[in-house]
């Protein structure tokens, strides 16, 4: 009996999506609900479980095809038998990086998510790993223990078109979905939006030492670590309500007020910039939006996040400071109408009472879309976070 084995549903905002890398050959046995293929929207990648036991006779849609939602991508029969050995190459105790060889964007793509990121971090091609999963799949448990040995002084293996001449070698790499997505969207921010940032400092000083004095306590009472991001979320959300026009959208001629606060994170992940959700931040405790970050955090890494989970938001974060950012003037994320920028938190000479002292200080930058946010509520609103974030009394007083 044949079995049709289909696109997955995308998102209404996602038209089409591209195919990564097949797991399985033509002729090979296959387990129903192993992942067959990886999907990559430009949002997130989805796997494509295989939907009974059989053989997988026929691929319709090769690696790195463009597909839409329920779209006919492969064929599974139930009663025949594979013609193809399946059996896995028995794993060394450490991968080692062969050689670099003949390349193809199937050979460097046959790595998961969080293989690839492992990799790009220790600067070896996924193609040049002996992987221990399905097919010959680099894992991540394969990325961990990866190591480089000698070979030939050559560039890496990578899926792209290189150019060498001499000293001045180029290569002609294409941009990801979700990398291209990106872009457009920034081009339409830039191009849309009337984008204004102001700017404020803030002494971390207060949450240091709330900090210090109770992060022990906190971590055992909730299982998470009191990070800062709790702090920023909680004092965006005091802004946002004392200024509602900081949580609208612009729709055509019309301003749309949200009755819930949604704020986008922006995290990284191994295929670029990613922004989860915390939907009802206004709703949550400061342990419950460290707890929710943490769970996004490491879904990025893995490339798990799922389109729910990437889709709608009322406003945005954008932490430069994890990568030592001193200030950066944020863009909007579309349709929202601001976004906070936090930096690198650094002690830094400041004035009060007429006595210089070293503060430990950190830049906020509120990039806002001045066709419907005047600087006054700007202004105040990044003042109202500052305030918030000085006094944390305020937070958990809700003053």
């Amino acid at each position: 009996m044949l079995i049709e084995v289909k696109v997955p549903q995308l998102s209404e905002s996602v038209s089409e999506a591209t195919l990564v890398s097949w797991h399985r050959k033509e002729g090979e046995a296959v387990s129903r609900d192993e992942n067959l293929i990886d999907i990559e929207t430009d949002k997130v990648v989805l796997e494509t479980p295989a939907p009974a036991d059989g053989v997988l006779v026929k691929i319709i849609k090769s690696d790195g095809d463009t597909v839409t939602s329920g779209e006919l991508i492969a064929q599974i029969d139930t009663e025949s038998k594979a013609t193809t050995g399946t059996a896995a190459k028995p794993a060394e105790p450490v991968p080692a990086v062969r050689a670099p060889a003949a390349t193809g964007a199937a050979a460097a793509g046959a790595a998961s998510p969080a293989a690839r990121k492992i990799l790009e971090e220790k600067g070896i091609a996924a193609a040049d790993v002996e992987g221990t999963g399905r097919g010959g799949r680099v894992t991540k448990e394969d990325a961990v223990v990866a190591r480089t040995v000698s070979a030939p002084a050559v560039a890496p293996a990578v899926a792209s078109a290189a150019v060498v001449e001499g000293e001045r070698p180029e290569e002609r790499v294409p941009m990801t979905r979700l990398r291209a997505r990106i872009a457009e969207r920034l081009i339409q921010s830039k191009n849309e939006n009337a984008i204004l940032t102001t700017f404020n400092e803030v002494n971390m000083a207060p949450i240091m030492s709330l900090r210090k004095q109770y992060g022990d306590k906190f971590e055992k009472a909730h299982g998470v670590r009191l990070g800062f991001m709790g702090f920023f979320v909680k004092a965006a959300v005091a802004a946002l309500k004392k200024f509602p026009i900081l949580n609208a959208s612009v729709d055509g001629n019309d301003i749309v007020y949200h009755g819930y606060i949604d704020i986008g994170i922006a995290v990284g992940s191994p295929r670029g910039l990613v922004v989860p959700i915390i939907r009802d931040a206004d709703q949550m405790s400061i342990a419950e939006v460290e707890k929710k970050i943490g769970e996004y955090g490491a879904k990025a890494k893995d490339g798990k996040l799922s389109m729910e989970e990437l889709t709608g938001g009322t406003f945005s974060i954008s932490n430069g400071g994890v990568f030592g950012s001193m200030l950066s003037t944020p863009i909007i994320n579309p349709p929202q109408s601001a976004i906070l920028g936090i930096h690198a938190t650094k002690d830094r000479p400041v004035v009060e009472n007429g006595q210089i002292v070293i503060r430990p200080i950190n830049y906020l930058a509120l990039s806002y879309d001045h066709r419907i946010i005047d600087g006054r509520e700007a202004v105040l609103g990044l003042v109202t976070m500052k305030e918030a974030l000085e006094d944390p009394a305020r937070l958990i007083l809700d003053v």
